[in-house]
């Protein structure tokens, strides 16, 4: 029964007229008129259910005598038009709710584009200023050097468009509101002005629905990134918001304000000192000494800005050994109010890493402008965009979770693992001897209270408990699209998991008194099945559960194998996302799940060293997917490289959690160690097989022999479907170029997939569309681990067992509707089925066909 938010009989006409005739007709002669009291008792109803059957709207007249003078057909009259006028009040505020957006969006574009125009004029200016300037060395017939010295010193105006003014004294008042007054002015001038060379990042397309405008500097000093859009949420909420870093910056360990100045105009300066954690186990971490100024405009508008204070001032001690300091440059938030309610927001950030103090390997992590975007400005954008969906009640979340509780629970797997990656002296973390290798690095902390919290200490309360132990590793990959390889740990957990460890963490997270032995990896692997709980507005992030199908530890042990239980984070996935990090943690959980559950988190977290490229991102994967990547001129050839697939780099960095007991810490560090090893060789072995640098145009290593390329497979599959069935699978216009039917076929909005022609246990599959993809939950990659038997369920199997000799005798068959499992244990369902058999250049069978109609989740 569907349900609806009650109305109030105050907003109905109660002397509503219909004109229904004699026989039941709408007559515009006759026309019933409803008291008050009829209004009322017929609201009540609609409240409960809008769309009443026959007999309930016959069981209310006999219910409700004052309804026994009105026939039921006038009635279902009635009911017809309250969903009617209701309908139209829900699209009427639909309406004016995207038009207030449209309006913002259209001043924000319009004061744009008035900055580019304003952009565009002073870079002419300058252009011109230099083409004068060379021209006068010319004439004069100046020497070499004196030319270079001209050319120099225009550059450099450029790339410092703001001469940095020196920093005055902390500690003075009055010093300290000159110095808010100047970052005032010259974040103002970043925010909305030409003071940077502001450069839009490509697939951030403006709109009310939209992230924003997203763009990055060029030619300045440090990192910047720049950020504008619309929020539902009122200017206070979002500088409240804004102001509380720790809960939206994933990188910021921790945020103190260690003074308060209130000024005459009624804004506050702050002092403030943060730490930030490093992202490898390659760098050191970052803390900033800074001071923050709240204020408002005359026009209403809100300003939170910030930059940094001496370098030498700040908190001193042991914990602010182990950071290297940073400096921001005026950055901030300005806050408009919007018409009709929301704000306009813009965002800088411009700060200097101090790229020299790291390796030179990782310099690009500290001078790519693209990451500091995703990582902070559209961080900070996407959590204001979140938090007003979530109050407006537009997102929908699972296993009755307040947004808020999910929200922590991602908060504390990234907090987690950042804390395990960088092993903080001051949380108690001390670095382990190595067994003579560096690869692996073991690192020791002997405070569980700081994992778990004192309400979930019983840990510490066992006599044995020795705390908590880290084995982490880094590595650079080359030629390894970040997003498809942590996309394939977390959808083929068995290619690097050892079930042996995970039971081992679990249990002793339960504070069993036990320890279960490690078991080799792969020897008892488990099948997993996700379930989601909870994803950002964008899907750049999803928080799900894991299950583990129970497996035994041994084969002696099978009465004792049990489901184990992950909470999951994964990001980053969307691989036209410039400059992301794509990572993959997890912490196990029991199946209470409470909200106070003790986390020890553990994953994987893959960076891009290299800045991409300001075109748009390529995704290659494998043959149908390097074949779709068709320009006007068709498509490429076989031996053709993108040259924007090619040589990047990224840092791969791994942390695995374990408790131990005293007793057995040197047992545990020598499995947590080897459990590195194994793992980072399991990756290494992925990699390879995913790199695109060894996907052309051909399957990869696991192709069938005589495998056909995508174009010759997608016209076999449609020309074996009309020879067979009659019909046509695409449309007409399909059949004129190939790449026209690869692409539809592709496209399709049925799961179109192709298997080996034998039915047995060995037939895999080669081929799937993205419907089949999606509906397997898989990729391009790992379709051939896919075996057939594995999809279908037990009638599926049994119904294409008996239809087999028809379809190799008839060439096709119709299957009835059934449940089919995906990769990741979710069941589909499909209304029907079509299974035939495909036909090469020469009328052999070359393999089976599928087409799941009308597919979806069960």
């Amino acid at each position: 029964m569907q349900t609806s938010t009650p109305f109030h009989c105050s907003n109905s006409r109660p002397d509503a007229k219909y004109a229904v005739s004699d026989t039941g007709a709408m007559d515009s002669s006759k026309y019933v008129r409803y008291t008050p009291e009829q209004v009322e008792a017929l609201e009540r109803v609609y409240a409960e259910c809008p769309k009443p059957s026959s007999m309930r709207r016959q069981q209310l007249i006999r219910e409700c005598p004052i309804l026994s003078n009105i026939e039921p057909k006038q009635i279902k009259v009635w009911f017809q038009n309250r969903r009617c006028r209701e309908k139209q009040r829900k699209e009427a505020s639909r309406l004016q709710t995207v038009n207030r957006k449209l309006t913002a969006m259209n001043k924000l574009l319009m004061e744009e584009n008035d900055r580019l125009q304003k952009q565009v004029s002073q870079l002419v200016y300058e252009n011109g200023y230099m083409r004068q300037q060379l021209q006068t060395v010319s004439t004069t017939a100046t020497t070499d050097t004196s030319c270079e010295s001209v050319v120099v010193s225009g550059q450099h105006q450029q790339q410092n468009p703001t001469p940095q003014h020196p920093q005055r004294d902390a500690n003075n008042p009055a010093s300290l509101l000159t110095i808010a007054e100047e970052t005032l002015t010259e974040f103002l001038s970043k925010a909305t002005g030409t003071a940077v060379d502001w450069v839009q990042m490509i697939g951030m397309k403006p709109g009310p629905d939209s992230m924003g405008i997203v763009a990055v500097s060029r030619n300045c000093s440090g990192v910047a990134a720049r950020a504008c859009g619309l929020v539902s949420l009122e200017p206070t909420k979002v500088a409240e918001i804004l102001k509380d870093r720790p809960s939206w910056f994933r990188d910021c360990r921790c945020l103190d304000v260690l003074s308060v100045l209130p000024t005459g105009n009624g804004g506050m300066i702050e002092l403030i000192y943060m730490q930030t954690y490093a992202p490898t186990t390659l760098a050191a971490a970052r803390d900033f000494w800074t001071l923050r100024y709240s204020t408002s405009l005359e026009d209403g508008s809100l300003v939170i800005c910030e930059r940094s204070l001496s370098s030498t001032g700040g908190p001193t001690g042991p914990p602010a050994s182990c950071f290297v300091r940073a400096e921001m440059l005026p950055s901030g938030y300005l806050i408009r109010p919007c018409e009709g309610g929301g704000s306009i927001i813009h965002i800088v950030d411009h700060i200097d890493l101090d790229a020299w103090s790291v390796p030179e390997v990782l310099r690009p992590l500290y001078e790519s402008s693209k990451i500091l975007a995703q990582k902070m400005t559209m961080a900070a954008l996407r959590h204001i965009r979140q938090i007003a969906q979530e109050t407006s009640g537009e997102i929908q979340y699972g296993g009755g979770r307040q947004p808020a509780v999910l929200r922590t629970f991602s908060q504390r797997l990234c907090r987690g693992f950042n804390d395990a990656i960088n092993g903080f002296v001051d949380d108690g973390w001390s670095i382990m001897g190595s067994d003579g290798a560096e690869d692996v690095t073991i690192a020791i902390s002997s405070s569980p209270s700081k994992f778990f919290g004192s309400q979930n200490n019983s840990l510490s309360m066992l006599p044995s408990f020795g705390g908590v132990l880290c084995a982490k590793a880094s590595m650079l990959l080359q030629n390894v699209p970040p997003a498809l390889l942590v996309r394939f740990l977390r959808e083929h957990r068995s290619e690097w998991a050892d079930y042996g460890v995970d039971a081992y963490s679990a249990a002793c997270l339960k504070a069993s008194p036990y320890a279960i032995p490690c078991a080799r990896p792969g020897s008892f692997p488990s099948s997993q099945v996700i379930l989601p709980l909870a994803h950002t507005v964008e899907h750049e992030e999803f928080l799900e559960v894991v299950r583990l199908e129970g497996h035994a530890f041994s084969p002696d042990d099978v009465a004792l194998s049990r489901d184990m239980y992950l909470l999951q984070l994964c990001s980053g996935v969307d691989e036209s996302a410039a400059g992301a990090c794509a990572q993959l943690v997890f912490a196990p959980i029991d199946e209470s799940f409470a909200d106070d559950a003790p986390l020890l988190p553990s994953g994987f977290r893959v960076i891009p060293l290299d800045p991409k490229s300001d075109g748009p991102a390529v995704t290659r994967t494998l043959d149908l997917a390097s074949t779709l990547e068709v320009g006007h001129g068709g498509v490429r050839p076989a031996g053709e490289a993108d040259s924007s697939s090619y040589n990047h780099r990224s840092v791969l960095t791994i942390a695995f959690q374990f408790t131990f007991e005293n007793h057995f810490r040197d047992n545990v560090a020598a499995m947590a160690r080897q459990y590195v090893r194994s793992v980072v060789g399991s990756v290494q072995r992925v990699a390879m097989a995913i790199a695109p640098s060894r996907l052309g145009s051909h399957l990869g290593s696991k192709s069938l022999p005589g495998s056909p390329e995508a174009l010759t497979l997608a016209r076999w599959i449609c020309r074996s479907y009309r020879i067979h069935t009659g019909g046509e699978l695409l449309r007409a216009d399909a059949a004129q170029t190939g790449d026209a039917v690869l692409k539809q076929l592709w496209h399709h909005s049925d799961s179109i997939m192709c298997c080996s022609v034998k039915l047995n246990a060995s037939a895999v599959f080669t081929f799937a569309n993205q419907a089949g993809l999606d509906m397997l939950e898989t990729t391009l990659v790992a379709l051939q681990d896919i075996m057939l038997d594995k999809v279908l369920d037990e009638a599926g199997r049994k119904i294409l067992l008996s239809e087999f000799s028809k379809i190799m005798q008839q060439g096709f068959a119709y299957l009835p509707a059934g449940i089919c499992i995906s990769s990741m244990g979710r069941p589909v369902s499909y209304e029907q089925a079509v299974a035939w058999k495909v036909l090469d250049d020469d009328d052999s069978s070359h393999c089976l066909a599928f087409m799941f109609v009308n597919w979806s989740f069960v």
